[in-house]
């Protein structure tokens, strides 16, 4: 509910970010809470941030900026000049921030310079890869944050290991709370398998949209070769809904999609979830969809070097495969039929302890019991 005088900003620019953040924000609506939700538009399409807001049950953005894309320090000083008259004029007691894009890194920065609190949702994941913009921007909000909300031991641990003990939680990740309240909804209302013609457990997921996989020609194309191999070695269907950054990369490439792999445009956020619960196994470069899989039970195959969803090595669920195919091809041989997990980031409560911590931080009366 915006408010004249709201108590929290929630400030966020991706898809991936809506999801996670849903909770907190249908939370913050139960409790009473006044907040604001400031959209930087890095991910902007009318038609799908649409969708993704009716799914998620989101009110509307109170301001959307529109930022769309650029390099990324023109896209995050854009962001920084527009989110400042914003949460000046808003004046919350806490800014919320998620993850670790550049809408991340804005609003925290931005909000350093104003006398609002900072809060950090996913603190303390580490990839220990300084070459990745992410990991940049995940360690310098940890290190400008008042709050820090860490989804496991682990990150606490290494926010410790940084030096930062004081206003850090463990609470889970919210991704499990999105997860097991979309999961039920996208089985009865995604027709996805059917529109694509799928059958459960009979095809491989793809997604690929990092800049270190999809913007090197040669590294595109064997990751490509690589996913149809073992898609073929498994007599498996194989799509790939393109991020609209993707798609254009492989046209400008002049990239011929090897079969069985079928480019198809993004799906929302149901039918994506009913495509990750059905599938043999998911390949993707995307953090989230690490931890998606994860608590869904879906093996995965990332085709990264290194992860900061480490737990997701450690439990079984997710293994590493850079962009060779023969590794590739290997990964899924060793993930197809792989189960028996259990999902690392918490109990689908995530949501309720960050806004026990924030309402305690903003002096406000909390209720015994937020559970409903």
């Amino acid at each position: 509910m915006a408010s004249e005088d709201p108590a929290l900003a929630f400030v966020f620019g991706t898809r991936p970010e809506f999801i996670k953040c849903a909770p907190l924000i249908r939370g913050a609506e139960r409790r009473g809470i006044g907040f604001e939700v400031i959209h930087t538009g890095q991910h902007y399409s009318r038609e799908l941030d649409e969708v993704f807001f009716e799914q998620l049950d989101l009110p509307e953005p109170t301001y959307n900026l529109e930022i769309g894309s650029g390099s990324p320090g023109h896209q995050t000083g854009s962001m920084i000049a527009a989110i400042e008259p914003v949460l000046s004029a808003a004046d919350p007691a806490v800014v919320v921030v998620h993850g670790d894009t550049n809408s991340t890194l804005a609003g925290s920065v931005t909000t350093c310079k104003l006398e609002s609190s900072l809060a950090h949702v996913e603190a303390g994941l580490r990839s220990g890869d300084r070459s990745m913009p992410e990991e940049h921007n995940r360690v310098l909000t940890d290190h400008a944050s008042d709050l820090l909300f860490a989804p496991t031991d682990r990150a606490r641990d290494q926010l410790a290991a940084e030096g930062i003990e004081a206003g850090v939680w463990v609470t889970g990740n919210t991704i499990v709370d999105a997860v097991l309240e979309g999961r039920e909804i996208a089985a009865e209302r995604s027709d996805a398998l059917d529109r694509l013609g799928l059958e459960p457990g009979g095809y491989v997921l793809l997604t690929a949209h990092r800049g270190a996989n999809v913007d090197d020609p040669d590294r595109f194309r064997a990751i490509l070769e690589g996913i149809a191999r073992a898609a073929r070695e498994h007599d498996l269907d194989c799509v790939y809904p393109a991020h609209p950054r993707s798609g254009m990369r492989l046209r400008t490439f002049g990239i011929e999609v090897p079969d069985p792999i079928r480019v198809i445009p993004p799906e929302d956020f149901l039918s994506f979830l009913a495509l990750e619960s059905e599938a043999a196994l998911v390949v993707t470069d995307s953090g989230g969809v690490q931890e998606e899989t994860a608590v869904l039970g879906t093996p995965c195959v990332t085709v990264r070097e290194n992860t900061e969803r480490q737990e997701t090595i450690e439990i079984g669920s997710n293994r590493l495969a850079g962009s060779d195919p023969d590794r590739i091809v290997a990964a899924a041989r060793e993930m197809v039929g792989a189960g028996g997990w259990e999902a690392p980031y918490g109990d689908g409560r995530a949501a309720e302890r960050i806004l026990d911590a924030l309402e305690d931080h903003i002096g406000r009366d909390t209720p015994e019991d937020h559970a409903g």
